[in-house]
């Protein structure tokens, strides 16, 4: 087999211009396909990372009816809810897919929290316990979090994050200060600093709304204890799981929502626990752009077909000018399986050489593309190599052909062309 190869490469050295123009239409298409895949990857991964965040692996299961989450404020909760118990977050720590758990409880304020002259238009007032921060990934800027003597002493203290410190205190240190939530004091004993410095990237209205659907104001949370004496009575409880890998995170929502449904002391109506999908989000984004992905595929594609064609011509051209060679070869015992396996080989290397310039191509346009458009992409080792041995499949069909017609040819024929 060295012996074709070495053939092959002599044969289109000597034809070098020739050769690479054969070479173009597969450098191009492979190029194209390297470029589109991916940034077609970069984008999806890109939605997804918009939607569950950079790593942090989070799921939310709360007490939902339909597909809106319970309002306690406007709807009334049914007796059989219960209490999320220590028990039941054990439970729950100990599902296979969730790294850590904790419960929360949260509510969304307008105009309801106060700093001197200072106010949130638009705040969420989560109870929680030390616990959500380290499932969340929330790491401290200033301050400390809950002690046991917080809760101990029933003290009305609250952690900032780093959008309500700024619109409350105007850059200075909230720590020791005062905020008033629904006239109640409470004083800021930290603030935070978020989780990391992900942003999901928006170019469309469509993305602003799906990614900006519950965002917006700063957050405030307190110790549990602090709940009642603001809302005036307890609520039902949330629960936010860190999964061991994003790919868990549905698994996890859903077996967390089967144990707490599974807890419900009675009927509950319509009413019950449920996660919420962000991975089906993300795949329905990414569905939503797959028939324009496969246009661009194909168009691409398109390129490959023309380079195939391009090396069937001129591989024909070269069992006509190779003629007389073919014919000495066969005159000397050279069977036509060794003659069409030579040509085979010669196509097989043209395009496979085609395919490596084509993925150096490839590679250095989406680079390109993601530089001066702000494209996303993602680099697929499987796809290069997956082009390169396509190339070379390219290089045996088409050059199936002209290889039969030169193994087919009559020595006596052929020597007459020396």
């Amino acid at each position: 087999m060295g012996e074709y190869f070495i053939s092959a490469i002599d044969n289109i050295r000597s034809h070098k211009m020739r050769s690479m123009l054969t070479m173009l239409g597969i450098i191009i298409g492979i190029a194209s396909i390297i470029a589109i895949s991916s940034t077609i990857m970069g984008t999806n991964e890109q939605i997804k990372q918009n939607l569950v965040g950079a790593g942090n692996n989070t799921v939310t299961v709360q007490l939902s009816r339909g597909d809106y989450a319970v309002n306690p404020e406007y709807e009334s909760i049914p007796e059989a809810v219960p209490v999320i118990d220590d028990a039941t977050i054990a439970s729950i720590r100990a599902i296979p897919e969730v790294a850590g758990a904790a419960v929360f409880t949260v509510r969304s304020l307008y105009e309801g929290v106060f700093h001197g002259p200072d106010s949130l238009s638009q705040s969420s007032v989560y109870g929680v316990d030390n616990e959500y921060f380290r499932v969340y990934g929330y790491r401290l800027r200033a301050g400390r979090t809950f002690t046991a003597r917080d809760i101990k002493e029933l003290r009305n203290v609250c952690i900032l994050d780093r959008a309500a410190s700024k619109d409350l205190f105007q850059g200075a240190s909230p720590i020791g200060q005062t905020v008033l939530i629904k006239k109640v004091p409470f004083v800021v004993i930290g603030e935070l600093a978020e989780p990391s410095s992900f942003a999901p990237k928006v170019t469309t209205l469509e993305e602003y709304f799906t990614y900006n659907q519950s965002s917006g104001g700063g957050k405030l949370f307190l110790p549990a204890h602090c709940w009642p004496e603001i809302f005036g009575y307890d609520e039902p409880q949330s629960v936010v799981a860190r999964a061991v890998a994003t790919d868990e995170m549905t698994e996890a929502g859903k077996q967390i929502a089967k144990i707490l449904n599974g807890r419900f002391t009675g009927d509950a109506g319509d009413v019950k626990y449920r996660s919420e999908d962000m991975l089906k989000k993300a795949k329905e984004l990414q569905e939503l752009s797959q028939s324009t992905n496969r246009q661009l595929l194909l168009v691409a594609s398109i390129s490959l077909l023309v380079g195939g064609i391009g090396v069937m011509n001129i591989m024909l051209v070269s069992v006509t000018e190779r003629t007389g060679e073919i014919g000495l070869k066969k005159a000397l015992g050279a069977t036509a399986r060794t003659v069409s396996v030579q040509f085979l080989t010669e196509a097989g290397v043209l395009t496979c050489i085609g395919g490596i310039i084509g993925v150096l191509c490839g590679v250095g346009l989406a680079y390109a593309i993601s530089r001066f458009s702000g494209a996303p992409i993602a680099i697929s080792g499987f796809i290069i190599a997956l082009s390169v041995v396509f190339s070379f499949a390219v290089g045996l069909f088409f050059g199936a052909f002209p290889a039969v017609k030169a193994a087919k040819l009559d020595p006596i024929e052929a020597l007459r062309s020396l």
